[in-house]
């Protein structure tokens, strides 16, 4: 495979999102799902845990998903021009390359983990094809547009969570009860079932996942994909600006750096805050992981992108930028991979620590998995040039896929 076409500067931001997303899907691989939006569920919490979970929401919660959508978004673009100077249909090939990445992504949902999010990006990718012409201002304007709905979406359903805890309805009551014990209380009914099930073989967890379609996936479409879809469209007028092939000044980066972390973590730090202060009351703690968060992802994910790019310009020559640049050109292999390893770590086919560790010490799980990311990729790179699953998707994606003339 010739690597001509390869960004660096992209490669080292596809790196750092990879392992950076580690960090909050690692509470999702080892504890069940509602703990991935409220700590509690975990039991009491202690200090550690918080620390963990503040680390989370205040920087890597939905900006390390920002960020590999970001990069999607420019992928496409660079791919439509690459098939497009061979003599061959661009759109026509992203088309393909979504579908196949559809495919891949429900075999690791069905096979590892419930957490994917390659079909999104497929789905979404499809219909970003449709901007793909546009100015990066019109770009930009489309992908705030998106931004506003996924906010209306979240902050509605949020808000109907609010209206429903104050029915006076007897069985509303109590399915508001339950729903609010899911979210907070490692005992609830919920919690404990799914804590047997991963603890459990197979068959069981593949059996649920079959079972929650089309719900959790038309539920988790909702919640995501016009955020990503957001994401996609500002990393093309990104990409038609410079910005991220590292075309703009060194100090731009920086100055960019600055600001967006600026109004994202005052802003943060404040619902963090609010939620420690409400003993993790499940309302406020979910609505603040899901809806209130979302207008600070957006300056936050492109302060990160800012400042990576800023440390890539001033030390490119660095050992680490090579790996970082190394593990983000197999980022696919990587996070199948990760899901590979923790669910065999986690789940009962494998050794069975689900919901046995505490959320303080799942940093020990992440760094070494940052550190075989690091050590691998580079070795891989360096002898195979494509990692197996990035090489598989482009196998796939060239099955019947017509010559120049």
């Amino acid at each position: 495979m010739t690597t001509a076409y390869r960004n660096p500067a992209m490669d080292v931001l596809r790196g750092c999102a990879v392992m950076g997303i580690l960090w909050m899907n690692i509470t999702a691989f080892a504890l069940p799902q509602n703990a991935y939006f409220n700590p509690a569920v975990s039991g009491s919490l202690s200090a550690g845990d918080i620390l963990f979970w503040a680390i989370g929401l205040l920087l890597f919660d939905g900006k390390m998903r920002g960020l590999f959508a970001l990069l999607f978004g420019a992928s496409m673009l660079l791919l439509i021009d690459r098939e497009e100077m061979a003599g061959r249909d661009g759109r026509r090939a992203q088309i393909v390359r979504a579908g196949w990445l559809f495919v891949i992504g429900c075999a690791h949902y069905f096979l590892l983990w419930w957490g994917d999010i390659l079909r999104v990006y497929a789905v979404a990718g499809l219909i970003a094809l449709l901007f793909v012409q546009l100015d990066p201002l019109d770009l930009v304007k489309r992908a705030f547009l998106c931004f506003l709905l996924q906010f209306l979406i979240l902050a509605a359903f949020v808000a109907s969570l609010y209206l429903w805890g104050h029915d006076t309805g007897g069985t509303a009551h109590d399915g508001f009860a339950r729903f609010m014990a899911a979210l907070s209380s490692p005992d609830a009914a919920t919690n404990q079932r799914e804590i047997a099930l991963y603890r459990g073989g197979f068959g069981g967890i593949l059996g649920e996942k079959l079972l929650a379609i089309p719900g959790d996936w038309l539920w988790g479409f909702l919640f995501n994909a016009f955020e990503t879809l957001g994401f996609m469209l500002l990393g093309m007028a990104m990409l038609k600006s410079g910005f991220l092939s590292g075309g703009w000044d060194r100090e731009e980066y920086r100055r960019t750096a600055r600001h967006g972390f600026a109004i994202g973590l005052i802003a943060m730090t404040t619902m963090a805050s609010w939620v420690v202060l409400s003993g993790f009351a499940p309302l406020t703690t979910y609505g603040v992981a899901l809806a209130w968060s979302l207008p600070f992802r957006i300056p936050l994910t492109v302060a990160w992108a800012s400042l990576i790019l800023w440390l890539f310009l001033r030390y490119r020559e660095h050992p680490l930028v090579a790996r970082l640049a190394a593990t983000g050109r197999l980022t696919l292999s990587n996070y199948l991979g990760t899901s590979l390893i923790m669910t065999t770590i986690f789940y009962g086919w494998g050794l069975g620590n689900f919901g046995h560790v505490r959320p303080a010490l799942l940093p020990m799980f992440v760094l070494p998995a940052w550190s075989i990311m690091l050590l691998w990729s580079p070795w891989w790179t360096a002898r195979f040039g494509q990692g197996p699953a990035e090489r598989l998707w482009r196998a796939l994606a060239r099955i019947g896929r017509p010559t120049a003339p």
